[in-house]
């Protein structure tokens, strides 16, 4: 039992580094989850311990954090955010969190290497990855890169595998019509761009913003999230996903169906509102205000929920497996992984 955590352990190091950003663990509220119901079989209000991530995967919530702290929400939510998943996977294993807001893919994982014992409730990121050009006009097609180099972060995890997918689909072969120079991180890509007139890379958000911010010549070129959509396969490009401890899950439906209504509502009003939203995500150190107000409208977040998430998720996770199975956790997660609830 401990080989196996160990090797889940290794597994969340390797495939979290998408949507986090650099930062220390912070929690707002220590209580834990209740499960009292009232006697007509009414669940009561519970405490519902959320976890995210710096970075878009967290975006979405703010709202409903807000909400939270001014005591308007139906359950309490103890919030913790961290600057990468492997320092909240484990907490969720062990029982100390009960909604995780991830990297999808790595909820797979997670389900894969714990007996189930997660479930996927919504998509909340779709793309946030774009190629980007600098000092030039060069790119306007994936036909316009053959040739040319192309600065990324992400190998070994989902961006490398969502690029070489796309460049395939658009008949360039990864390994030899383009050169693929990986950074460890995007600020290196930056720097890149410092030093070189002409650059282009594969950036995330909001680093292309940042970017931006620093290059008045820089141009988004390609978005990879419409690309994969004109693709009409019947998937789409999800980034980040909320999972759900299945016990949780189990043992308050009302509480998960009461915390998706708001999520949902939270998601609409960053969305409708992203001046207003920029300043939340800022107070709650998620990304700075400034950034967040650029990034916002290029982050694609979404609530993804039921058979709609189900079917959108299982075509990328499809493509995920066939470049590389330990992506998803070795093999693809059974109907069980992802949560429909019950009218």
């Amino acid at each position: 039992m401990m080989k196996k955590f160990l090797a889940l352990l290794l597994s969340v190091c390797l495939l979290a580094a998408l949507c986090a950003g650099c930062g220390s663990t912070q929690t707002t509220a220590e209580d834990p989850a209740t499960d009292e119901t009232t006697a007509a079989g009414t669940e009561d209000p519970v405490t519902i311990r959320l976890g995210g991530l710096k970075g878009p995967t967290s975006m979405g919530m703010v709202k409903l954090l807000s909400d939270n702290d001014a005591g308007t929400t139906t359950n309490h939510y103890a919030f913790t955010m961290a600057g990468s998943a492997d320092e909240l996977t484990p907490k969720m294993l062990q029982g100390e969190l009960d909604i995780l807001a991830v990297p999808v893919n790595l909820g797979s994982v997670l389900y894969n290497n714990s007996e189930g014992s997660v479930q996927l409730l919504a998509v909340n990121t779709l793309g946030v990855i774009y190629i980007v050009e600098k000092g030039g006009q060069t790119v306007t097609d994936w036909e316009s890169l053959r040739g040319q180099t192309i600065y990324a972060t992400g190998k070994g995890s989902t961006p490398e595998y969502a690029l070489n997918y796309l460049l395939e689909e658009n008949g360039l072969d990864p390994a030899t019509d383009v050169t693929i120079e990986w950074k460890s991180e995007p600020s290196e890509i930056v720097a890149q761009m410092a030093a070189e007139d002409h650059v282009i890379a594969m950036l995330p958000q909001p680093f292309v913003t940042v970017a931006q911010d620093k290059f008045s010549d820089l141009q988004i070129s390609i978005d990879l999230t419409e690309e994969w959509d004109s693709l009409d396969n019947g998937s789409q490009l999800n980034t980040a996903g909320l999972i759900v401890r299945t016990e949780f899950a189990q043992e308050h439906p009302e509480a998960v169906a009461t915390f998706l209504k708001e999520y949902a509502a939270s998601t609409e009003y960053v969305n409708a509102n992203v001046a207003e939203a920029a300043q939340l995500v800022g107070q709650y150190d998620i990304v700075e205000a400034s950034v967040a107000e650029k990034a916002i409208p290029y982050c694609n977040i979404v609530c993804i929920t039921g058979e709609e998430m189900k079917t959108s998720v299982e075509g990328y996770f499809q493509v995920l497996f066939d470049q590389n199975p330990a992506s998803v956790g070795g093999t693809l997660p059974g109907d069980d992984f992802y949560y429909i609830a019950q009218e």
